[in-house]
């Protein structure tokens, strides 16, 4: 077992299947590489792509790491007052709008492989 899914066994119910069903599309479907980093499972391609967080109310929040350089056109992502992560929260696997999510997530995958990500420190 990995860590990561050691991680997913340590929750119940529906966050659980919501963190598996991603956790699998993540790495099974999409062979992203997984890591937990900061505590939470990140997925990398070339560089970080998205990250599951769990959140208040039980539910698991679908982070991209560059979701500010994501079309949105779909209109799910919320920033949360985050400059650049952008996310979707689920309660249950049946919120999942599949077509949707997976538009998104290949955009994501799409700019990873295309566009480099570049950290830009502030100037002290």
């Amino acid at each position: 077992m990995s860590e990561v899914e050691d991680y997913i066994y340590h929750f119940e119910g529906n966050q659980r299947e919501v963190l598996f069903f991603f956790h699998d599309l993540f790495t099974k479907g999409l062979n992203l590489t997984e890591k937990i980093r900061f505590k939470i499972p990140f997925y990398y391609g070339r560089s970080w792509i998205c990250f599951l967080n769990p959140v208040k109310g039980g539910k698991i929040e679908v982070a991209f790491i560059r979701g500010n350089e994501l079309s949105n056109d779909q209109g799910l992502l919320d920033s949360k007052g985050r400059k650049q992560v952008y996310g979707i929260e689920f309660e249950k696997i049946s919120q999942i709008p599949l077509q949707l999510m997976n538009e998104i997530i290949h955009e994501a995958i799409l700019l990873d492989q295309s566009t480099p990500y570049s950290f830009k420190r502030k100037p002290k």
